[in-house]
């Protein structure tokens, strides 16, 4: 579909690509260049280049390869870790890139925007995956995955077509996941010691 989209909109598509960068940054990648490319949505200028057929292709095999790892219990945690220089600048430069280089100050306000959303959701997702897999069973961890496969084009769906609902649902995803934050914290800084003591010592992480 082709429109005008005013402020509100702008800011709900560069707030929903920030924080479901922080959940499944490809995923984010190439659905918004596969809309942009087949016509669904006019992407602004600056993220033209997600519908790139190269940028598609890289996109989407990164997906295919997400897709396995972060529901293999173990690899998930070490993906999820790796990915925490990935996700959160990627959510800060989608979010810029909706306002794009002629406007400098909307593009400043919501690089922070996406890169606070990523950083939340990031931590969130890995303070709760770390929390899920002391458990030996992998079910949980099958079903957290699906579920961000089935959130993240929620998401960006809403922040699309109905973006003060998104707001909505962003505001109460927000203090779900401050709150998991601070319930699991345990989790995660145990997770982050092993990790330490790895970088360290060259100790097993897990």
């Amino acid at each position: 579909m082709t429109l005008e989209l005013d402020t509100t909109q702008l800011l709900a598509i560069a707030a929903a690509l920030g924080w479901a960068s922080g959940l499944r940054l490809y995923l984010v990648v190439f659905l918004t260049g596969m809309a942009g490319a087949l016509g669904w949505v006019e992407l602004p200028g600056g993220l033209h280049v997600l519908q790139h057929p190269a940028m598609l292709g890289a996109s989407g095999f990164m997906l295919f390869v997400e897709f396995f790892a972060d529901k293999i219990p173990g690899l998930d945690t070490l993906w999820d870790l790796v990915h925490t220089l990935v996700r959160i600048p990627a959510g800060a430069a989608l979010a810029a890139a909706v306002f794009g280089a002629d406007h400098e100050t909307w593009m400043a306000m919501a690089a922070l925007m996406g890169g606070t959303l990523a950083a939340t959701s990031h931590v969130a997702k890995a303070t709760t995956r770390a929390a899920l897999n002391t458990s030996p069973e992998p079910f949980s961890n099958v079903l957290m995955s699906l579920a961000g496969d089935t959130v993240v084009p929620v998401a960006l769906w809403l922040s699309w077509t109905h973006p003060v609902a998104f707001f909505a649902a962003l505001a109460v995803a927000l203090v779900v996941m401050l709150a998991l934050i601070w319930m699991l914290g345990k989790f995660l800084r145990a997770l982050l010691r092993r990790v330490s003591r790895w970088l360290r010592c060259g100790e097993p992480a897990a």
